[in-house]
């Protein structure tokens, strides 16, 4: 049978210009889909209320069109697809996986200090469980009298469900899922209903992606993906973790970095093919 078809995406958060780094990731996955005679999609992760902007969306699109990529299809905006998540979060819950949790930083915080130690994750150290024996019947009543509240899953119930788990990246091979090193993540707020890890989880299945292609900063991400995966019956897609473009201090490029946004440079004068240089490619012409 003939391979079925690469599909790759790049997924920005419009909370600022795009950048150097940007760049680099955004021509890494179009370069895999096009040579693969594949697709390209365009994914804006816009579920952040207070940070994303119309005009950074705006931004980003002027920014790539410029750069010589083209994507396929539609752009897909997350905030336009919040039922989706909805549904993927309903699902873990008829399957006793989540749990509301009313904890503040400061209580949270106060806790490790009593505790004298915490295990620690790649986010810092984990979520000491203080509302995962809360009796649901009060866990209701206090979402329905307005209190703020996470929804975490629970890590020791949802690996138990899974059971054992491994994902492949085409650059380290075989990774053996260990999605606890996150402890009980949080996958929704009572003001933003979805999280980082949920929503990539259900774009990536519903845009059909067969190959992740993201920065190394994501790795370790990619456990609490795979474990999603399984517990929703998605289908399981290659991932490849380029590596982080850097100045010559070896810090990466970031948003603060407001002289190599791609806007910044345009302006300056570099050509589309300079900067595709710069960010580590042969000008795509």
């Amino acid at each position: 049978m003939p391979a079925s078809p690469i599909v790759t995406r790049f997924a920005p958060s419009p909370t600022g210009g795009l950048h150097l780094g940007h760049a680099h990731s955004a021509l890494f996955g179009w370069l895999a889909a096009r040579q693969a005679g594949g697709q390209f999609l365009l994914r804006l992760e816009d579920i952040d209320p207070v940070r994303c902007r119309p005009e950074f969306a705006e931004g980003i699109l002027e920014d790539l069109a410029w750069l010589g990529l083209t994507w396929d299809g539609p752009v897909r905006r997350q905030s336009e697809h919040m039922e989706d998540y909805a549904r993927a979060l309903g699902r873990l819950d008829e399957m006793s996986l989540l749990y509301p949790c009313f904890c503040t930083r400061k209580d949270i915080q106060e806790e490790i200090a009593r505790a004298g130690h915490a295990p620690h994750g790649p986010d810092g150290p984990l979520y000491p469980g203080l509302c995962r024996a809360l009796p649901r019947a009060e866990a209701d009543a206090r979402m329905a009298a307005g209190e703020p509240y996470a929804l975490r899953l629970d890590m020791h119930a949802a690996i138990a469900a899974a059971g054992p788990l491994t994902w492949h990246d085409r650059g380290k091979g075989e990774i053996v899922a260990t999605p606890e090193i996150f402890g009980d993540v949080v996958l929704a707020r009572k003001d933003v209903p979805t999280s980082y890890h949920l929503a990539v989880t259900v774009d990536d299945y519903l845009q059909g992606i067969t190959l992740v292609t993201r920065g190394e900063d994501l790795f370790e991400a990619t456990h609490i993906h795979r474990l999603l995966q399984a517990l929703l019956g998605l289908h399981v897609p290659d991932w490849h973790h380029h590596r982080l473009l850097t100045d010559e201090t070896g810090r990466r490029f970031a948003k603060r970095d407001k002289s190599l946004t791609l806007q910044a440079l345009r302006e300056s004068g570099k050509t589309p093919a300079e900067v595709q240089a710069m960010a580590g490619f042969v000008a795509t012409g």
